[in-house]
């Protein structure tokens, strides 16, 4: 890095962690405290119920207090990563750090706390005291062999999980690595020669993980700054290095590393050389975890055995071990659980979850945090990305087994299966509210066309299709593109094993497909010649025309492109037999729930007609998700406070809608802050008949709804469902170019489902 850039980085950490206010942390209530009431229950006297309760059930601290989700990251600041012993102060802003990290990966709430005391046997003292308040304790940066006394008291003395990350966090990660190098190497644990240096904390943990794992005692050479641990060696030991002392007369590392499948480091830079890795056996593991330099760079050890695999502690490399792919989801796991200790079967458990995790098909959303990587198994990615948000689930999920199975959780849960799906709804915020949505596609099996089958993310909504539902996809692509962008995503998929595949530029179904075509629209001004150079280049005429013919059930379209573009021709093909587009409906996923929007796209000043035949559809969608429609009418005017377009039209939408028989609830026409405030409403017009806030607004122009459905996803952090395609019997739905991988998904469950499951 040049010496500019360096700055430059330099100057920036300094003010993320200063502006805009100093720090990475805040303390914030998760209780309203807005009047004498609330203050009243929060503090005195009401508080005095729930410390009876616990003083006489001290369990029922996890019911009444937020001890249950909460860790404490503890460290003296005497071996901070990279930075050696600054003190507890200086370390602050790693502990911070860490809190951080626990709360955005796992939602556990995280104190880091900074204790000036270098005495092991006083700092494990302090530290067993803190058990009332926290749930588990974190211990971190603590010199070794300091780390090992601390670490070693606190779990013998308290009833809660005591993790050293240093320790057992990176042995973890490094088990995982290990465990899914040796599967493509097609080496076995109890087979394999190790040579590891350094002798520290982490490396001792991560020796110690590779023989619950199988590797054999005998077959550990571990070498620290004097050379070889041997017996008899007298300088620089203690207990924990001793366990690792050969029988033997070789002293260096250059000695012993011949015939080593497997090199780890966890020691300085240069400390390997090519001409060691030269001597390892075929197919060579290294693993040089040095942080910031390691001990050899991946391109000296290719230069040596270009079919090394290799990882490193460094985010520019494949292969970074990085602790964050297991502290927060072993600490989740843990916490749901109430574990009393974090034993070995938990962390073997953490190890199983994250390396099966890297052997499975890419998340989407990992794809997308780490665009231009390649997330495919292999040698360079052998372990997943911190950002892949499927870890929580299979990793704490892993864990959570594993302490019931050991018998250290005194609160296992019912119904494992539930307990992931849960923790999977934490990270994949539609999951929830999708639930029905897939339980009632389920129930059916379908042919969803998709007509940009060439786009990775219609690709990846493929194959969650598969594992999720019992839907078929029909894909429209050139199939050299098509098969490039699966291999380059890592997807399992493949044409005409998993999918039908519509070849535009060459496929049996072309003269089929053009005559049906010029069928349908011979009249409407479409020539022979014009209907043959659609469906060569068209590829949402063709999925329309797949529908039309009865060859799929359902077209998804819109990755790309305009709206009405691609609503002209699924209306020319589809739009018959009393269908028609009626409007598009949005569901946004907030932080307090859903709201639904309409009409977002289809009728950009809608008659009294459509407004009406837009709640009724707005209605009956909202049922789609279980939920009981509350629909809202919303104008410029309030209850008839303005004789402008919008309120006419709305009062006259409400009359149509009135002399029906309709068994919803609906209101208008109002402000959308009355449609979601119901005090507000109610000082503005007693006795209104919508109850409670609404739950779907229905505007009275697409630019009103179109600019709140865009508003609410980018200023209030909301999740689009949709749009949704009204009016069309399910037979398309039009998403917009913004749509991720798991909205296609959503869409196709959606599309997926007949519509009268909800009729």
């Amino acid at each position: 890095m040049s010496e500019d850039k360096t700055d430059a980085f330099r100057q920036g950490a300094l003010d993320y962690h200063e502006f805009p206010k100093p720090g990475k942390l805040e303390i914030r209530a998760t209780k309203p405290l807005a009047n004498g009431r609330d203050l009243a229950r929060a503090y005195s006297p009401g508080v005095a119920e729930a410390c009876t309760e616990i003083a006489a059930t001290p369990s029922e601290a996890v019911r009444y207090t937020a001890r249950g989700n909460l860790v404490a990251v503890v460290t003296n600041g005497t071996a901070v990563l990279g930075l050696g012993n600054i003190g507890a102060l200086a370390s602050k802003p790693v502990m911070e750090g860490k809190a951080v990290l626990f709360k955005k990966f796992a939602n556990v709430d995280c104190f880091d706390i900074e204790v000036n005391e270098p005495d092991p046997y006083k700092l494990a003292e302090i530290v067993c005291a803190l058990e009332p308040t926290f749930g588990a304790i974190n211990l971190e940066d603590i010199k070794a062999p300091d780390c090992f006394i601390v670490e070693k008291i606190c779990r013998e003395r308290m009833g809660i999980p005591v993790f050293h990350d240093d320790q057992h966090g990176t042995a973890i990660v490094v088990g995982a690595a290990a465990t899914n190098a040796l599967h493509l190497a097609e080496k076995k644990f109890e087979d394999i020669k190790v040579v590891s240096t350094g002798g520290g904390a982490a490396g001792i943990a991560c020796l110690n993980m590779l023989l619950k794992l199988g590797v054999k005692r005998e077959n550990v050479w571990l070498c620290d700054i004097h050379g070889l641990v041997y017996q008899g060696r007298e300088e620089d030991m203690n207990p924990q290095k001793a366990d690792y002392a050969q029988a033997s007369a070789l002293r260096t590392l250059d000695d012993v590393i011949k015939g080593a499948d497997l090199f780890l480091g966890l020691s300085g830079p240069g400390v390997l050389t090519t001409g060691m890795v030269a001597k390892m056996a075929k197919r060579p593991i290294v693993f040089a975890l040095a942080n910031p330099t390691p001990e050899i760079l991946p391109d000296q050890v290719r230069e040596a055995a270009p079919d090394a695999i290799i990882a490193t502690g460094r985010s520019d490399f494949p292969n970074q071990v990085n602790n964050v792919l297991c502290f927060p989801f072993i600490f989740r796991g843990a916490l749901d659980v109430g574990a009393t200790e974090i034993n070995d079967a938990m962390q073997i458990g953490c190890v199983e979850g994250i390396a099966a995790l890297a052997r499975a098909t890419t998340s989407a959303e990992a794809a997308a945090a780490y665009k231009g990587e390649q997330l495919t198994f292999g040698a360079d990615y052998l372990i997943p990305k911190p950002f892949d948000p499927r870890l929580i689930g299979v990793v704490a999920a892993s864990v959570a087994k594993a302490a019931m199975d050991s018998g250290v959780a005194a609160r296992p849960l019912d119904d494992l299966v539930a307990y992931k799906e849960k923790l999977n709804q934490s990270v994949f915020r539609s999951a929830l509210v999708m639930r029905p949505v897939f339980e009632a596609a389920s129930t059916a099996t379908r042919k969803i066309v998709f007509s940009e089958g060439e786009d990775e993310r219609v690709l990846r909504a493929a194959q969650a299709m598969l594992e999720d539902t019992t839907d078929t996809p029909t894909l429209i692509g050139r199939p050299e593109v098509v098969q490039m962008r699966i291999e380059r995503a890592g997807l399992t998929i493949r044409p005409d094993r998993d999918f039908d595949l519509i070849n535009p530029e060459s496929d049996s179904r072309y003269r089929d497909y053009w005559q049906t075509y010029l069928d349908k629209m011979q009249r409407k001004g479409v020539t022979p010649d014009l209907a043959r150079a659609i469906l060569r280049t068209n590829s949402t005429a063709i999925g329309a025309v797949a529908v039309h013919r009865g060859e799929a059930d359902s077209l998804i379209c819109g990755t790309f492109g305009q709206y009405l573009w691609h609503l002209n021709y699924v209306t020319q093909l589809l739009a018959h037999d009393g269908l028609h587009p009626v409007g598009a409906l949005s569901l946004v996923i907030l932080e307090d729930g859903p709201l639904f929007i309409a009409d977002t796209h289809i009728h950009a000043v809608p008659t009294p007609e459509q407004i009406a035949e837009t709640v009724i559809g707005a209605a009956r969608h909202v049922g789609r998700f279980g939920i009981a429609p509350r629909i809202a009418l919303c104008s410029s005017s309030q209850f008839g406070n303005l004789d402008n377009d919008s309120g006419r039209r709305m009062r006259a939408a409400l009359e149509i809608l009135d002399g029906m028989d309709l068994d919803f609830c609906y209101e208008g026409e109002m402000h959308a802050d009355a449609a979601l405030d119901p005090d507000l409403r109610d000082r503005n017009f007693p006795g209104s008949r919508l109850d409670g806030a609404a739950n779907a607004l229905v505007f009275s122009s697409t630019d009103a709804a179109s600019a709140t459905r865009n508003i609410l996803k980018m200023k209030a952090n909301g999740l689009e469902v949709g749009p949704i395609l009204m009016g069309m019997g399910n037979k398309a739905h039009i998403v917009t170019p913004s749509i991720t991988a798991r909205g296609l998904l959503n869409i196709s469950a959606l599309a997926g489902t007949p519509v009268h499951h909800y009729g």
